[in-house]
């Protein structure tokens, strides 16, 4: 791959181009694997002390999803963009029920979404519970409409 010649180092013109041709075709696989992944994607994320999201879950066929307990496996930043582009912000998934929402005085002060990311990974306890990502869809929360299309979604999937 390299020759040397008085003390200088050299690349082939022709390596250069193969590892190019290699590298592009990496990244082009791993995005197209990434996009597969998205489009078949079915995740829940849930708190397994959390008796509504338990209620809602022994509804669920939860053997065609993958199960992330956020106590024991916080959710990381990747993981929270994502639902954030699905839901369309992170404010549609902080959860105002929260102890620490009203401990911290959070309800006196106006948050940024900027604010809103930090707290979601901070504090597993802001997350609302639980988060359901079926395909391309995503169901937030332990509301009656909320859980009346999860089950729907489910069904017809």
């Amino acid at each position: 791959m390299f020759s040397k010649r008085r003390n200088v180092t050299y690349l082939s013109i022709d390596k250069i181009v193969n590892k190019r041709f290699l590298v592009r075709n990496v990244i082009y696989l791993s995005k197209l694997a990434f996009l597969q992944r998205l489009i078949n994607m079915r995740k829940i994320y849930f708190l397994k002390t959390c008796n509504t999201s338990l209620r809602i879950l022994k509804n669920l066929p939860t053997d065609t999803f993958e199960m992330q307990d956020i106590k024991e496996s916080p959710i990381s930043a990747f993981q929270l963009d994502e639902m954030k582009n699905l839901s369309g912000s992170y404010e549609k998934l902080f959860s105002r029920r929260a102890k620490k929402y009203h401990q911290m005085g959070l309800k006196n002060q106006d948050l940024s979404e900027k604010d809103y990311r930090r707290l979601l990974l901070d504090t597993y306890t802001f997350l609302k519970r639980p988060v359901v990502i079926l395909d391309d869809q995503i169901f937030i929360g332990s509301s009656k409409k909320n859980t009346t299309a999860l089950f729907e979604a489910t069904l017809s999937a």
